[in-house]
């Protein structure tokens, strides 16, 4: 708004020129007033004259204005007189027309102190001024009142531009709302379309997998058809393998029982002179022939065709063995038959010649004597009353199993658990067992100890007690005498010096617990009859697999353990029961005897003596057992032992 400040400014200029202090009234004519009149009459007082002699006067008297002061001489000579009166009566905010009259004594006042004559204006030239003053006054009060107006103005505008300002962020929200609504329109629409191509590949990818699943099954198809053709092609060779299999145990059996019957007849000490030896030896060749076949086939899978044809010529040829050994024998004994009628023939008739004293002859047979007594002395069989002590064991064994069956074969989870609890508590010390003695091993002995006793003993990060379940305490025994047989035929026979360490536990075990020493030897008699000494004889009709495993062979499948195998499980047992007699636990009571010492290994040695040696087992038994014991039994028999040992040198070894 220039204009407006440019037209202030003229009206300002205006007002400070000469003629702008002039004061113009345009009613004058209609009052009727005579201009010159007042000129020429009398000057008068104003009404205001008082009250500007009070108080407008002594303030401009005391500071006069400097506009004033230079346009007094010009308003002065314009009037004709000498002025001293103010611009405008309400520069003192104490004007008030009411206040024009004084009191007596305030003017006095004012009269005292000034002095001077003072010359007034005319009544005219004091009512102008004061019109001049009042017009200044309303002037300054419409500036006043469009200044307010303006600034109502300035802030209906800034109001107004604020309001506007406010609609357009809305208006840029709006538009930046929609443009953001757009773009994820855009974009939703961009996905959607992607998502539709993505389907539509899948759709092509499933109908491709589609087809080539078709194409695989079918190859699947005809794979399994191949293959169902390729198991019963094995199932028939299997079902034909397995009859040969048995066929050829079968075979083994006959051959098994007329090599008995071969044996029984060359042991006869009734029989003439005949030397059996050549059909003997056949036998056993015919045997090791038969035995070598199904150990090949053990390794091999089922004995072949071939294989099954020369079983059955071998059989056919011990029947004609059997058969030519019996003609043998009974043209022999019609010939010792012949030769003993002629021999008492000729006795009869010597007697009746000879006179004097009779001389008696020894018969051919007394003169086998020594020989034949020592071949009466071998023995098959077991001696009663070790067979009876075996079966004892075996009973006892029987029971314990009875006694805690309700325990092995719950269902019941919480049994089940203190079943598990207890059965690694017994075994895994015997696990730890090792060649390296002290604290530790007297740790674990403490521990089975604690266990059999019924005491709580850590396993596991557990509690666990015999007596968490009325048949714990026949469960622990039995698997811990299974445990340490078990550890005999396995780590016993891989390492041999582990037979000590695991001996003086058990022994220490077996003084304190007896029912576990006798449940080790039914387990060891079980697993190793050798260690009776037993041999058990073959029954008839007894299957060729279950005679096999009451030797102590492992059949798995039909499958025979390999004989070096069964040899060294052998070996380890053994070694362990030969440690067991001749040790004691060494923190136990030395005035009581061992419950199974030294006496009951010289009686195995005497017996295994006494019988038949088996081919391979009796002589790795013998080696094994005085490999251990041999110096214990030295020092507590001495002179029997050595006589022992020539025996088995002299006699023993060449049979």
């Amino acid at each position: 708004m220039p204009s407006e400040g440019r037209c202030w400014e003229t009206l300002q200029a205006l007002r400070r020129s000469e003629k702008g202090r002039i004061c113009y009234h345009r009613d004058w004519l209609l009052r009727g007033e005579d201009v010159l009149e007042e000129c020429m009459s009398l000057p008068k007082l104003s009404s205001y004259s008082g009250w500007v002699v009070d108080h407008v006067l002594p303030n401009m008297q005391e500071n006069p204005p400097p506009s004033e002061t230079s346009t007094s001489p010009r308003s002065t000579s314009a009037l004709g007189q000498p002025s001293f009166v103010p611009k405008s009566p309400v520069r003192d905010p104490a004007f008030s027309p009411v206040s024009s009259a004084t009191p007596d004594g305030t003017k006095d006042k004012y009269e005292s102190q000034h002095t001077e004559p003072m010359v007034l204006q005319s009544s005219q030239g004091i009512k102008v001024e004061g019109c001049i003053r009042m017009y200044e006054l309303l002037h300054r009060m419409k500036g006043a009142e469009g200044l307010r107006q303006w600034q109502e103005e300035q802030e209906r505008q800034a109001r107004a531009l604020s309001e506007m300002a406010s609609e357009q962020l809305k208006r840029f929200d709006e538009r930046k709302e929609l443009k953001h609504h757009k773009e994820f329109q855009d974009l939703r629409e961009v996905m959607e379309k992607s998502s539709r191509e993505a389907l539509g590949q899948q759709e092509k990818l499933k109908a491709e997998h589609h087809h080539r699943a078709k194409i695989l099954n079918l190859k699947l198809r005809e794979a399994e058809q191949q293959r169902l053709k390729h198991v019963e092609r094995e199932r028939l060779r299997k079902e034909e393998g397995q009859i040969r299999l048995r066929n050829l145990y079968a075979l083994q059996e006959e051959v098994l029982h007329l090599s008995q019957q071969l044996d029984a007849t060359d042991q006869r000490r009734d029989l003439p002179r005949v030397d059996l030896s050549a059909f003997r030896t056949r036998g056993n060749q015919l045997c090791g022939l038969i035995s070598g076949i199904i150990r090949a086939t053990s390794e091999n899978g089922f004995p072949t065709a071939e294989e099954q044809a020369v079983a059955e010529r071998a059989l056919q040829e011990m029947r004609d063995l059997l058969v030519n050994l019996q003609q043998e024998i009974a043209r022999a004994c019609e010939d010792r038959r012949r030769q003993d009628e002629e021999e008492a023939q000729v006795q009869r008739q010597e007697s009746q010649v000879q006179q004097g004293p009779e001389v008696r002859k020894e018969p051919p047979a007394s003169r086998q004597g020594p020989g034949g007594k020592l071949n009466e002395d071998l023995q098959v069989k077991v001696q009663d009353s070790t067979m009876q002590w075996y079966q004892q064991l075996q009973e006892a064994s029987s029971q314990c199993v009875l006694a805690f069956e309700g325990l092995s074969n719950s269902k019941d989870s919480q049994a089940k658990k203190i079943k598990m609890d207890l059965q690694k508590a017994a075994t895994i010390p015997v696990s730890q067992i090792s060649t390296i003695a002290g604290s530790k091993l007297k740790e674990i002995f403490d521990k089975i100890h604690s266990l059999l006793s019924g005491k709580p003993v850590q396993s596991g990060g557990r509690s666990v007690s015999v007596t968490l379940n009325p048949q714990g305490l026949d469960f622990v025994q039995y698997k811990l005498a299974e445990k340490f047989v078990k550890q005999g035929e396995e780590e016993v026979a891989s390492h041999h010096e582990a037979a000590f360490p695991i001996a003086v536990v058990a022994s220490g075990i077996w003084e304190l617990h007896p029912r576990v020493g006798d449940l080790i030897l039914a387990h060891l008699h079980k697993k190793c009859p050798y260690s009776v000494p037993f041999y058990p004889a073959f029954k008839e009709g007894m299957a060729l697999e279950d005679y096999q495993r009451m030797l102590g062979y492992k059949v798995t499948d039909c499958r025979v353990e390999q004989q070096d195998s069964f040899l060294k499980r052998m070996s380890g047992m053994i070694r362990l029961y030969a440690a067991i007699i001749q040790l004691r636990w060494p923190y136990g009571n030395r005035q009581e005897i061992h419950p199974h010492g030294l006496n009951h290994g010289w009686r195995w040695l005497a017996q295994i003596l006494n019988m038949e040696p088996l081919s391979d087992v009796t002589a790795t038994l013998l080696f094994d057992f005085l490999e251990v014991c041999g110096n214990a039994l030295m020092k507590q028999y001495q002179v029997q032992f050595w006589k022992m040992i020539l025996l088995i040198k002299e006699d023993y070894f060449p049979r």
